[in-house]
């Protein structure tokens, strides 16, 4: 059995926070000066990497300790008492300056991103342990929970000319206004739009144009057409996450896995978070959205459907979640997926990587409307006219809190936060994402 820290140093980071915060570094640089005399975590022998274990596990024992017992004095200061609304990164690198060992530095995980996954040390794990540990507090919690809620500077640099033109091309996601209907086309034609860093950055950014433009009503994300061999000249909704990325090192924790789901996800849900109203109103403005899918929604294209208010299909298309083969957690689905289709079937499609075709009678369980492929268009904007009620946001906003209560999400996506990191870093995930990122095309 590995030994844990001694009792002194346990002591010490539940002490006062001045005294804590020197512990917590000094334990930090043990642990670091034993990985450094090792090889790196490719190359070790079983001995070493027993040695590296026991190292990060002390540390690890130790940061959820002080955690425990200071999350939100060290909350308090990074946000100099939560008057300050500080995005994921932001809060991260605050904590890596402010609290030396407590999370990775920028410049550590700077040199690891330069690395294959299997080549890590899995030093997002303390993000993990952070984040989790943060959102798990009633007082820090739903204040990160709001910064994330709020619109991106990249967005509102870029309002003045969409609100002009009303047309952003962000790179892998291209947003028009047509008609008071905000039009997301995911065009990532070299990998089928699967999901990276870039495009959880683009899709936020994109989003939060929609909702802040008064002249757009509704919003409708579609996938655009695709050029490889395989699909070419067709639309093609989502192939999930980016695996060639993920094998390569490109998939982070903060800015991909927790910044999609506490991002651009839950404002498609809740919508954004302004300050710009009285006081007595809501301070979160939303808008319909409507999801259309063709050709697939694999995996975070499946996970995105959960958060829309209308979802329609084309016929051929269909819709899976392959968690298991890839063996990370499908984002926000394990909390979502069973209200739409029950326990059962959410196992079978979670589990047991059950593949649910269109024209299924159990695919209407996942989407409102099955269409031919060359009827879609038509039905999509039967769609977006029906949702420009003038009740329909009061409506769906009643709806969602419903369904959804933001304490029940705050609660998984604490839990989330460290397990995600878990598997990221866990040797089958390594060794899964090495064979499905050879380029191969999502079988269809």
């Amino acid at each position: 059995m590995t030994p844990g820290p001694p009792e002194t140093a346990l002591r010490d980071v539940r002490g006062e926070l001045p005294l804590a915060r020197a512990a917590l570094a000094r334990a930090a640089r043990r642990a670091e000066e034993t990985l450094a005399a090792l090889p790196g975590p490719g190359r070790r022998t079983e001995r070493e990497q027993a040695a590296a274990a026991e190292a990060l596990d002390a540390a690890r024992t130790l940061r959820c300790a002080f955690l425990d017992h200071h999350v939100d004095a060290v909350y308090d200061e990074l946000t100099a008492h939560r008057t300050r609304h500080a995005r994921l990164d932001e809060l991260a690198a605050a904590a890596a300056a402010a609290f030396p060992g407590l999370v990775p530095t920028e410049e550590r995980l700077a040199a690891e991103r330069a690395l294959p996954q299997a080549h890590k040390e899995g030093h997002e794990i303390d993000q993990g342990i952070f984040f989790g540990r943060v959102l798990t507090s009633p007082l820090a919690g739903p204040h990160l929970m709001d910064a994330m809620l709020r619109p991106t500077p990249r967005a509102l640099e870029l309002l003045p000319r969409f609100a002009e033109t009303g047309i952003a091309d962000l790179g892998s996601v291209r947003l028009e206004r047509t008609d008071g209907v905000a039009r997301l086309t995911m065009c990532r034609d070299d990998c089928l739009n699967a999901e990276d860093d870039r495009q959880v950055d683009d899709m936020e950014t994109a989003v939060d144009l929609a909702l802040l433009d008064p002249a757009v009503e509704v919003a409708l994300v579609r996938g655009g057409e695709m050029t490889h061999p395989r699909y070419r000249g067709r639309r093609v909704f989502s192939a999930g996450i980016n695996l060639k990325a993920l094998h390569n090192g490109g998939i982070s924790l903060v800015d991909f896995l927790l910044r999609r789901e506490l991002g651009y996800l839950h404002k498609i849900l809740r919508g954004l978070l302004l300050d710009d109203g009285p006081a007595w109103l809501p301070r979160t403005r939303g808008k319909p959205w409507v999801a259309a899918v063709d050709t697939f929604a694999i995996g975070g294209g499946a996970q995105l459907l959960l958060v829309f208010d209308q979802v329609l299909a084309a016929s051929d298309a269909y819709i899976s979640l392959p968690a298991a083969q890839e063996g990370i957690i499908p984002g926000v689905s394990n909390f979502r997926l069973g209200r739409f289709t029950g326990p059962r079937l959410a196992r079978q499609i979670i589990l047991n990587g059950r593949r649910v075709e269109a024209r299924e009678p159990e695919a209407l369980l996942l989407v409102d409307e099955v269409h031919d492929p060359e009827d879609l268009d038509l039905a999509v904007e039967r769609s977006l006219d029906r949702l420009r009620g003038a009740a329909v946001n009061a409506n769906r906003r009643i709806l969602n809190l419903a369904e959804e209560s933001p304490e029940e999400f705050r609660r998984y996506m604490a839990d989330f936060a460290l397990q995600q990191a878990l598997r990221l870093y866990s040797s089958d995930v390594i060794g899964k994402v090495g064979r499905f990122s050879q380029g191969r095309p999502p079988a269809g």
